[in-house]
């Protein structure tokens, strides 16, 4: 073990470490995968551990109680304090927009901002990483680390953990009568109920789990970095402190070049480490390593960046989810419209109660119940998902409508375009070009036109009769495929789930950045452990995803055995070849 000074009951930041500094692992990025790594690594007191955080602490500052806070995730996703608040290039079939990227910045990362839906895709996206190349990551491989990583409150069973760090609950939430009825309309439509979209079968309607536990997020830094952890002798976390580059020697990452998140004029340090782990996520990561001079030679030599290293796959094959909010007037005042900035005081009720015993409606996101379809024959697990909200909100999702309204929101799962991060400087603090080339195929406009044409389908349904109003977005005049295709073109925007920037794969594939050891190919002392290595993007969520990711790569690292594969079953629907539900 490397042995270091610093006290561990505090977040200090950069000016507290010492220039040459040695841990065993140093970790870049204390967001979801993170704070799982800086846990499971330092676990063992044999190992020294270091955790770097660009952002503030996620507690104990005046205003990040707004963090704990289920509702407040809205003003979390605009609010530049925690928040990266990337923006895309301009979308050439999105009418020329440049979409807002939410990232957290903060401990705790985007688990730390995101509406707190826990989903893990389906089961045979695992199987799909498999045969892309990542040997040890099917899904049979993946359900025992979802499982360590997970405290359900409906208690373990073969797909629910029983005693892991991150809490997860689901609510079941019958006051609200417009949750029942989405259900009931769904169901009236021809689709599944489905008692566990995390379970046998993700085909269909029902309820969703939420990493919310007593009332408040849990966040991967609340599950992960409990009171407990931060006082560990062998771990240091620090926060506000931004990494310039990976220093190797050679062909050995052997440290880190630190700074102060706001320079003021210091100088940057070195920090020594055995190994280096990236775990800063599918934008930042990327950069990290062409800054670092990782990447493709060709666009690093242009940007003037001494090449250590040539993988031209770095930052590229980037996923990510588009989607659509469908907006329909409520006729009975039954949504959360009371409950918005139109009403300050009602407003200011909700945080008073839920400050004072955390309990009303401050303690959830409103995104109870939601499914997963299958868009058309021949697809044979869900490439749509829904999750409705009973309210809703203006394109950017700043502030609620005026007047009573419900939406649901239609996200296509599996996208055919394919993005990339660059550089645009040899500057680590200047923003990468992020350009995820959204519906560039004929593949994804058809499957995100049908997705509208279904969603709208389940709005119509009896058991909405007397709720639904006017429709609001669209009108009831965009029915043709060129009206539809326009107002997507409009209104469209992130389902905030890039992935697959350093995707993982044998080393021989070409456009893979990592084996399946989560190691940079061609050099040593270095690896990637968050959602960029993902070898493609889930039919679902990504927080769920990456935490178990990261809860399996600290096997891998420790040397640790693999826990015993699962058996459970699987459900696929019967005649997914000719029929959509």
């Amino acid at each position: 073990m490397i042995r270091h000074a610093l006290h561990r009951s505090t977040l200090p930041s950069a000016s507290t470490l010492r220039t040459l500094q040695e841990f065993d692992y140093v970790i870049v990025g204390g967001g979801s995968a993170g704070c799982v790594l800086a846990n499971r690594l330092s676990a063992d007191t044999s190992n020294s551990v270091l955790l770097v955080e660009t952002g503030p602490k996620d507690r104990g500052l005046f205003d990040s109680i707004r963090l704990a806070m289920p509702a407040m995730l809205t003003a979390n996703l605009i609010d530049d304090r925690y928040n990266w608040n990337y923006m895309t290039e301009p979308q050439q079939h999105l009418n020329g927009r440049r979409l807002t990227w939410p990232r957290g910045r903060v401990l705790g990362g985007s688990s730390s901002i995101n509406a707190m839906i826990y989903n893990r895709g389906h089961a045979l996206d695992y199987d799909d990483w498999q045969q892309a190349g990542a040997d040890g990551w099917s899904y049979a491989d993946c359900l025992p680390y979802f499982k360590k990583a997970q405290t359900h409150s409906l208690s373990a069973d073969e797909y629910r953990g029983g005693d892991g760090p991150l809490k997860v609950t689901r609510r079941l939430q019958r006051d609200q009568p417009l949750y029942q009825t989405f259900l009931d309309a769904a169901m009236q439509a021809g689709y599944p109920f489905t008692d566990d979209v995390n379970g046998y079968q993700q085909e269909g309607v029902g309820w969703l789990d939420h990493t919310i536990h007593n009332g408040q997020r849990c966040s991967a830094s609340a599950a992960y970095l409990t009171s407990s952890v931060l006082t560990r002798e062998n771990l240091t976390v620090v926060t506000g402190t931004f990494v310039n580059k990976v220093v190797f020697e050679g062909k050995k990452a052997v440290g880190i070049e630190v700074e102060p998140f706001k320079a003021d004029g210091h100088r940057p340090k070195q920090i020594r480490a055995k190994e280096v782990i990236l775990s800063s996520g599918a934008i930042n990561s990327p950069q990290l390593l062409m800054v670092s001079g990782v990447g493709d030679a060709d666009q690093l030599k242009k940007t003037g960046i001494p090449v250590v290293h040539h993988l031209p796959a770095v930052g590229q094959n980037m996923e990510e989810h588009l989607g659509v909010y469908l907006h329909v007037a409520c006729k009975k005042p039954v949504t959360l419209y009371h409950a918005t900035p139109h009403f300050p005081h009602k407003m200011a009720w909700m945080g008073v109660q839920w400050l004072v015993s955390k309990t009303g409606m401050g303690t959830s996101s409103h995104i109870e119940v939601g499914g997963f379809l299958r868009s058309a024959p021949t697809k044979c697990h869900p490439d749509l998902k829904w999750q409705f909200l009973p309210g809703a909100s203006d394109e950017n999702r700043q502030l609620l409508r005026d007047g009573h309204a419900m939406m649901l929101h239609c996200t296509p799962l599996r996208a055919t375009s394919r993005g990339y991060i660059k550089l645009r400087s040899a500057n680590p603090r200047d923003r990468p070009v992020i350009q995820p080339n959204y519906l560039a195929t004929e593949t994804d406009r058809v499957d995100m036109r049908n997705g509208v044409r279904l969603t709208r389908e389940v709005l119509k349904q009896r058991a909405f009769d007397e709720y639904r109003g006017e429709a609001i977005s669209p009108t009831d005049e965009v029915q043709s495929d060129a009206e539809i295709d326009a107002w997507i073109r409009q209104y469209a925007s992130t389902d905030y789930h890039p992935s697959s920037t350093n995707r993982m794969g044998k080393e021989t594939d070409l456009d893979s950045v990592v084996d399946a050891q989560t190691r940079v190919h061609g050099l040593e002392g270095l690896r990637v452990v968050d959602a960029s290595i993902m070898p493609n993007n889930v039919s679902g969520n990504l927080n769920a995803p990456t935490i178990m990711l990261a809860e399996k790569a600290a096997d891998i690292i420790l040397g640790n055995p693999a826990l015993p594969r699962s058996d459970a079953p699987v459900y696929v629907a019967k005649n997914w070849e000719t029929r959509q539900r």
